[in-house]
């Protein structure tokens, strides 16, 4: 037995959200957790991680004093009080209970339900009522067939679990009282009972029984008690210390004493049986085996019984030869043979473990240094809740189980013993290993105590135990072959290494590989191991998956680690696949990798070829390893996309824009894999990873920050502007097509186009970047106050720069100052800018801004005296359309020529009238 210090086999904390301080509660299976308070039982899904989900709640008769959950069968049971008595309750088909309000049935215990009436059963919870001539004390539930025994003063009850079948599709859960199991001279405080197997306690007594069957199958019985067996007579000291009568002088206290097998006959206990199932069924159980008696001494300081000195926690626990609690698996639990029993009861203060099928022996004696309130038996660990801690025990009970299997085990080391079982379907190696593995790592906790010797030579051990508890685990055909994995990495056995111990062919010639070796060799080939296997290791790894996982073939060739494979080799496998059952595209990209790899660039393009453009991305999102890699924690791009990078940089985009939507590469992974494929520094940007930034946008991908992402568009384009920097390869989208396809371009006002036309730029790649400046900045998404700090570089003495910085301050409506620009660099451009800008509420500007800025330019003069003349008239035609006249001539310079307005003034009078 081994202490765990902080250690303890949890893989999570759920918190139960509970209205009620609960008085009450027991796991439901896997998946559900219930919580008695007050008179209320809720029901919480415990499935998910966090915070547990309510499910459902009923009401109870009264308080609940006891609770019980049954896997089979999926019933609750309760002891419920109220008004000072006491109520035994089933519920049935729980989990059909929606809401708190939602209709019940409840029926008595053993009644046939006609079936018109029952096929409301399907839908909505039962209450089977359980009327006992006595009090129950306690319940247990078989873990095995879901028989429920109820323990009572002087008398054990036994329901057994059946069910009424109403048709062919639907049957409703029942019992039937079966048996009663007399016990004179001793009161129940805690009962558990499995597959026939009775273990009750007292205060300070342990009872242990077997339930046998009659060897005649079919015999009849009468009903009526009758006793199984009679007491043995006491033995004379025994009888002395029983008979002797008590004074009020003396309290009269019996020795502590432990019975095995047949002497526990001599406990003074008399057991009867009576059978209370109908006449013509057929009687499980005739006789009676007793297993264990043991008593306690009580504290004789105090004439009542302390707390100090009860029992607590009561447990049969089953081993089966898989290893494994029946309840993991009901339906085929009857199908598994019973390896081993164990009983444990806890003092509280120490903790006594009992193996009680085939022969009866105290296993261990676990001691608490501190009191103990609970404690809860599993197959390999005893967790304890004392008054300040939870604390967590190895236990021998799968070790124990595989000596009754194996009685040689002990004289052989439990690291050499797992020797004998390379290829034996059997678990015992696993249980010894597990103890030798458990006892190492406890002593390594405390390495204080070490000398660096002793440390190093553990530290050996403990890689050796993990390295056989990994080829166990490979090796075997079990529910848990997955833990292989962590035990050969624990080991630190390299991949070739473990490869190096694997049995490639066995006796007769065939092969055959167990799920834990390919789980452990499929996941270490996904971790990007910086481990490269050699050929010849490679081409029996592609064999393996071949028989064993033939649809993960071509994920584990674009392994880095399968570096070395011939790709002729790989090949020939890829095309023996039968690609019905799993795509077909994955296959063929692999091919054309490896055709790549043996430079045949026909059979590249022939693969390629054969499925569209989308198909080849979606491959790509199945496997992106084709086209990136780790090694050494650093991208890596493949042969294969330098190759896609050369001859279709669109399908390269659009693929790694598919990886990054399906969320298996990050943004910054991205990023960093176009530098390192086009040979750039992190300070350059190639002009591949501008295209899939532009493919972001287009794609409007979700989880994208868009400012982020705007920042990076425009401050490559401006650094491109302001350079005059042309891309280092041909964009794969115009300005036109970004406006066309994607919701964040806008279209560009038509007064930049007159702007931009006042000065000549010929450089093509020059204007492309300009008009995917100016789109994004005229689009609907775009941040503008975000970007002016970043447009220094780019300056407003090139058209280009004006054209930016005005339509950002337009963005900003600040169309005064922009005016203001324009006058003085381009005029032309001015009555353009405030058709398209200047209206609604900002219409004003027409007449309050633009009219007596021209007015004053013009009467400066100068080379521009036309161009302001010309912007001059129009505005003063807007002005006449918008204002009435009186208005119009107060918004008239006071020196103007009459002559040069009178044409306006006219109109605007005349207006009226033709309206």
């Amino acid at each position: 037995m081994v202490q765990l210090y902080n250690l303890h086999p949890f893989g999570s904390q759920e918190v139960v959200p509970c209205k009620l301080e609960p008085e009450r509660f027991c796991g439901g299976g896997r998946d559900a957790l219930f919580v008695a308070a007050g008179c209320k039982v809720e029901a919480f899904a415990v499935a998910g991680q966090g915070l547990c989900q309510p499910r459902c709640a009923f009401s109870t008769l009264g308080r609940v004093l006891r609770l019980a959950y049954s896997e089979a069968g999926d019933y609750l049971v309760a002891i419920e009080e109220k008004n000072k008595a006491t109520f035994l309750r089933a519920y049935v088909n729980w989990r059909s209970k929606r809401t708190e309000n939602s209709r019940v049935c409840i029926r008595m215990v053993g009644h046939d339900v006609e079936a018109p009436f029952s096929e409301t059963f399907r839908d909505q919870m039962s209450i089977v009522e359980m009327p006992l001539s006595e009090a129950p004390l306690c319940i247990s539930c078989c873990p095995v067939k879901g028989d429920l025994l109820v323990g009572c003063t002087n008398k054990l009850v036994l329901f057994s679990l059946k069910y009424q079948i109403i048709n062919e599709e639907f049957s409703i859960l029942d019992f039937e009282r079966s048996l009663i199991i007399h016990i004179d001279n001793i009161t129940p405080v805690e009962i558990s009972f499995c597959i026939g197997y009775v273990a009750v306690m007292s205060d300070l007594e342990v009872l242990i029984l077997k339930l046998e069957s009659d060897p005649k199958n079919g015999e009849r019985v009468n009903h009526h008690p009758r006793k199984t067996n009679n007491p043995v007579k006491l033995s004379e000291d025994i009888s002395n210390e029983t008979l002797q009568l008590e004074s009020d002088d003396f309290v009269i206290c019996q020795k502590p004493m432990e019975l095995l097998g047949e002497k526990s006959k001599q406990s003074g206990i008399a057991v009867t049986l009576e059978s209370t199932g109908l006449a013509d069924e057929k009687i499980k159980y005739f006789h009676v085996q007793h297993l264990l008696y043991r008593r306690f001494a009580p504290d004789i300081s105090s004439c009542v019984l302390s707390d100090d000195i009860k029992l607590h926690s009561l447990q049969l626990l089953p081993i089966y030869q898989t290893g494994s609690l029946t309840s993991e698996r009901k339906h085929s639990s009857q199908e598994k043979e019973l390896l081993s029993l164990f009983c444990f009861f806890s003092l509280p203060h120490v903790g006594y473990l009992y193996m009680v099928v085939k022969s009866v022996e105290l296993m261990s004696v676990y001691q608490y240094p501190e009191k103990s309130q609970q404690a809860v038996l599993t197959p390999q660990f005893l967790h304890v809740i004392t008054s300040n801690n939870l604390q967590c025990y190895t236990v021998r009970c799968s070790a124990a189980a595989a000596r009754e299997e194996d009685p040689y085990v002990d004289t052989t080391l439990k690291v050499d013993y797992s020797n004998t079982y390379k290829t034996a379907k059997t678990q015992s190696c696993i249980h010894l290993l597990s103890e030798a593995h458990l006892l190492v790592r406890a002593a390594l906790m405390d390495a204080s105590q070490l000398e660096p010797g002793e440390k190093a030579e553990l530290l050996e051990a403990f890689k050796e135990s993990c390295g056989h508890l990994g080829d166990c685990y490979s090796r075997l055909d079990t529910q848990y072959s997955h833990l292989a994995l962590p035990y050969y990495k624990m080991s630190g056995l390299s991949m070739a290494e473990v490869l190096a111990r694997v049995d490639w062919a066995l006796e007769d010639g065939t092969q055959k590989y167990e799920r834990g070796l390919i789980f452990y060799i499929n996941h270490s080939l996904y971790e990007n191991l910086d481990e490269e296997l050699s050929e010849e290791l490679a081409a029996k790894v592609v064999q393996m998956f071949y028989v064993a996982e033939p649809k993960q073939l071509p994920h584990i060739l674009c392994s880095p680690s399968m570096k070395n494979i011939d790709p002729l080799t790989a090949i020939s496998y890829l095309r023996k696949l039968d690609t019905s059952g799993f795509s077909s595209v994955l296959v063929t990209l692999t091919k054309a990798a490896m055709a790549l790899k043996m430079r045949d660039l026909d059979m590249h393009r022939n693969e390629m070829k054969s499925h569209s453009e989308m198909k080849l991305v979606c491959g790509f999102i199945l496997e992106p390893r084709l086209l990136i890699q780790q090694r050494k924690g650093q991208i890596v791009p493949t042969e294969f996309a330098v190759h896609l990078k050369e001859t279709q940089p669109g399908l390269l985009v659009a693929s790694v824009l598919g990886l990054q939507k399906n969320n298996k590469i990050g943004i910054e992974e991205a990023d960093s894999f176009f530098k390192v494929l086009c040979g750039k520094d992190e300070d350059t940007i190639p002009q591949l990873l501008v295209d899939f930034w532009e493919a972001q946008l287009v794609a409007c991908l979700p989880d994208v920050v868009l400012q982020e992402l705007f920042f990076k568009l425009t401050s490559q384009y401006i650094w491109r502007l302001s350079k005059r920097q042309p891309p280092d390869t041909t964009p794969l989208r115009t300005s036109e097509d970004l406006i066309n396809t994607c919701s964040h371009y806008g279209l560009i006002s038509p007064w930049v186009n007159v702007l931009i036309s006042s000065e000549s730029l010929a450089d093509k790649n020059y204007m492309e970047d300009l008009s995917k400046l100016q789109s994004l900045i005229c689009g609907p998404s775009f941040d503008i106050a975000s970007i002016i700090p970043f447009l220094e570089p780019l300056s407003e003495d090139t058209v280009a720069g004006l054209s930016v910085h005005v339509l950002c301050r337009t963005r900003l409506e600040e169309y005064e100052r922009c005016i203001d620009r324009l006058l003085e660099r381009c005029p032309e451009a001015v009555i353009p800018y405030a058709n398209h800008e200047l209206k609604e509420e900002n219409r004003t500007l027409w007449w309050k801004k633009l009219l007596p800025e021209l007015c004053q330019r013009i009467k400066c003069g100068g080379e521009k005296y036309q161009l302001y003349l010309s912007s001059l008239k129009e505005t003063l035609s807007v002005v006449a359309v918008e204002l009435q006249l009186r208005d119009f001539l107060n918004v008239l310079p006071e020196d103007g020529t009459a002559a040069f307005f009178l044409p306006y003034l006219l109109y605007c009078s005349r207006k009226k009238s033709l309206t």
